[in-house]
């Protein structure tokens, strides 16, 4: 009796149609994860290798553009009007576009215009000298990214091929985190049915052949899985089709960044350019705007100016305000502070992405990252190759166990769904499906 009183209740049994998806379940994850390793694996290499030069743009700027980003430190200054009016005079057929003053007593002032021949979103940059107004460089800029890292941004985003090469690096963000998930999952369950924590964590090193590959393979895709998840979402931000699908849901949520208004009071009368300028920016920092900042004029006659904070390491500065050109009123401040949530963490995670939100400790972990992906996908193929179908007594990843008819339709369903969000991801993975399942059958027919 007190036997009976005392043995612990014995664990509830999952039903029989949990057991049978999850049992199903188990060979089609491997096999998703090592083929669509083996036909992704390029795109995912290419973009951790260009994502790896990418990492140390800051310094390639600064060897290779020294002399138009840094001045002599001086204690005479001339004043933003007269630095615009050199600019202008050194890209005559431009038109202004934005201003960046120097934010330090050794940097320059950086203008910007829309100038013939300039690429579409870039701009033709004056570097002028805040100390004497002359201008050491004209430059063709990408935002804030001066040619070199421009063009290996470009690289990275879609091997310089337009629109069509954007599919090459969605390809990619959409499936690093499945890949890292799955590889994740089954290399953990796996250590936990041979009770080897220690070797979940680090590999074998008397591991011979294969096993020492995938004990590397399984043990750094571990450590690096994290930053994976994070590198895939970031980049999705940018991607072609769930970019817009991302930006899409933010709008519906309220969660974009807040921009300020340009309207102007009915009694402002238009100013000068230079004048404009500096009094726009005098008045942002009499309203507590500190450096560094950006001034970019109106669209059209008519508006207000906008002085933002650009300061993307941390802390973040992302203030905005707008400012009558011709009264130096400040007509409406956004503090970053006030932010919604989603859009502070976006701009936390992009500025992550491109190792600058702490600066050289940030491009250290993506370079470690990176090179981590790098042997991962170089040792998962090493592993195909082990077991490559023309050697003997190799068997196919996953056994010649078939994924049960439940779990092909779940995981078909969640192709469908994750289709709609992420279009690349759902019409690749239901191609996998389609496409396992007629290798399947072929292996069948073959063997009866």
């Amino acid at each position: 009796m007190s036997d009976t009183l005392d043995a612990a209740p014995a664990p509830a049994a999952d039903p029989p149609a949990a057991r049978g998806i999850r049992a199903g379940l188990r060979p089609l994850l491997v096999r998703l994860h090592f083929h669509v390793g083996l036909f992704v694996g390029p795109f995912i290499l290419v973009a951790a290798v260009t994502g790896l030069i990418y990492t140390i743009t800051p310094q390639l700027d600064q060897l290779l553009y020294r002399d138009a980003l840094t001045v002599p430190a001086a204690t005479t200054a001339v004043d933003l009007r007269t630095q615009v009016a050199a600019a202008a005079a050194a890209v005559p057929d431009g038109t202004l576009t934005s201003i960046r003053p120097a934010a330090t007593p050794t940097a320059t002032t950086r203008v910007g215009f829309d100038s013939p021949g300039v690429a579409e979103d870039d701009a033709r940059t004056a570097f002028v000298d805040p100390h004497t107004g002359q201008v050491r460089a004209v430059l063709d800029t990408f935002g804030e990214w001066l040619p070199t890292r421009a063009w290996i941004d470009t690289l990275h985003r879609n091997l310089h091929l337009g629109e069509v090469g954007r599919v090459y690096s969605e390809l990619a963000a959409s499936w690093l985190w499945v890949l890292a998930v799955s590889g994740l999952v089954l290399w953990v369950v796996r250590r936990r049915r041979r009770s080897r924590l220690r070797r979940t964590l680090l590999p074998e090193a008397s591991a011979r052949g294969r096993a020492r590959v995938r004990s590397w393979h399984g043990s750094v895709g571990l450590w690096a899985a994290i930053g994976m998840l994070g590198l895939s979402a970031t980049g999705l931000t940018w991607s072609q089709f769930a970019g817009t699908n991302v930006s899409a849901l933010r709008t519906a949520l309220d969660w974009t960044t807040p921009s300020v208004s340009a309207e102007l009071p009915a009694a402002s009368v238009p100013a000068p350019t230079g004048e404009a300028a500096e009094r726009v920016l005098a008045a942002a920092r009499a309203a507590g705007m500190t450096d560094p900042v950006a001034i970019t004029p109106p669209e059209e006659a008519g508006q207000a100016w906008t002085v933002a904070q650009v300061q993307r390491s941390w802390p973040l500065k992302q203030d905005s305000m707008a400012v009558d050109p011709s009264s130096g009123t400040v007509l409406e401040t956004i503090r970053y502070a006030d932010w919604p949530v989603a859009a502070k963490l976006a701009e936390i995670g992009i500025s992550a992405h491109m190792g600058i939100l702490f600066g050289v400790a940030n491009q250290l972990l993506l370079i470690a990252l990176a090179l981590g992906i790098i042997v991962v996908v170089v040792w998962g193929y090493r592993m195909w190759w082990l077991r490559r179908p023309t050697r003997s007594g190799a068997t196919a990843p996953g056994g010649t166990e078939r994924p049960g008819v439940a779990a092909v339709a779940v995981v078909g369903l969640a192709a469908v769904v994750l289709g709609v969000f992420l279009p690349v991801l759902g019409a690749s993975l239901l191609l996998f499906l389609l496409g396992d399942a007629l290798w399947q059958e072929y292996r069948r027919s073959r063997a009866s």
